[in-house]
């Protein structure tokens, strides 16, 4: 058998100077993987640009920073808060559950205040559900009466979350009690990565402990996210001296020291969550939340509700000094 002759190799060709060119000029010519020239990818390009323009539109026209974090606006006193708000706040003038008018109207200024780059974190009570306390003086176990509150707040929450996200916001709830199906579990750095993504975060089921209160899970979140001030939202437009619903002559403070609040017995918050703040020197303000707007004042500087804050050293940077100490109410 005679076996075939193999084919030679074949030596490339030189080019001269000008088939080079040649060659060089249709590699710049030659598509890309995906079949597309150079040339083809500059309205690709554009249009990714459109996409950005109309999501900073949607942020109410402020441009976004490289690390996600939206600009405040002018005259804007804190770039993180943390908002306490009442269980009771959301059953309106209902005697049980939710009004679904009072959540909308709550939502609608949380989103208001959130356009102007603050971010914002929240704590809802549950006492329009389930009170623990109340039912623990009825004869039930303490720490079981606690763990139902718990629960009563995350319904509260996945409540809110829904009015907000029904309205375009990007929220999250962060559960203290692990509900994996309805919450993401608390984790400190994931919080603080949402809110720098411009997310409200909500926390739900208080401490995830018996025994403390919802106040005390403001303050303790407040202070590990690093929010600049706790704001608690109230019926009232402040701190009194006494109940302004049954006294007339009730008088309203403007500014408190925490120890002030402690020595009176004033109903700002329980004595646990006022001592976290008052070792970690972190503002609270008391302000009426039932006047549509007052969250966006109060945001904005104006002397609404009462400062409790450590008379012997500054607010944290973005509280806002009241002008007159343990002034009468508005």
């Amino acid at each position: 058998m005679t076996i075939g002759k193999g084919k030679r190799s074949q030596k490339p060709e030189r080019l001269d100077g000008a088939s080079r060119e040649r060659a060089k000029g249709s590699s710049r010519r030659a598509p890309s993987a995906s079949g597309k020239s150079r040339a083809d990818l500059v309205p690709a390009a554009e249009a990714l640009l459109e996409v950005g323009a109309r999501a900073v539109a949607a942020h109410g026209g402020a441009s976004v920073s490289p690390g996600g974090r939206i600009p405040l606006a002018p005259g804007v006193k804190y770039r993180r808060i943390l908002l306490k708000l009442s269980g009771e706040a959301l059953m309106g003038e209902q005697g049980y559950g939710i009004d679904r008018a009072v959540l909308a109207g709550i939502a609608d200024e949380i989103i208001d205040v959130h356009s102007l780059g603050v971010e914002i974190a929240l704590v809802i009570g549950g006492g329009n559900i389930f009170r623990g306390v109340a039912a623990s003086t009825a004869g039930m176990d303490r720490a079981s009466a606690d763990y139902m509150g718990m629960l009563a707040t995350v319904i509260n929450s996945l409540a809110l979350q829904d009015a907000l996200e029904s309205r375009g916001a990007k929220t999250r709830v962060l559960s203290a009690i692990e509900i994996a199906r309805l919450a993401e579990p608390y984790i400190r750095r994931r919080a603080i990565r949402h809110l720098e993504k411009g997310r409200l975060v909500i926390f739900a089921a208080g401490t995830g402990n018996p025994f403390f209160t919802t106040d005390t899970a403001a303050s303790l979140r407040a202070m590990e996210i690093g929010a600049d001030i706790v704001m608690k939202a109230t019926r009232v437009d402040g701190v009194y001296d006494k109940d302004p619903k049954k006294w007339k002559d009730a008088r309203m403070f403007r500014r408190l020291s925490y120890l002030e609040v402690l020595t009176r017995h004033l109903a700002v918050m329980d004595s646990t969550a006022i001592s976290l703040c008052q070792d970690n020197k972190l503002p609270i303000l008391v302000f009426n939340m039932t006047r549509p707007g007052n969250i966006r004042r109060v945001v904005l500087g104006e002397p609404l509700g009462t400062l409790v804050v450590d008379e012997r050293r500054k607010p944290r940077d973005g509280a806002v000094p009241a002008s007159e100490e343990n002034a009468h109410g508005q």
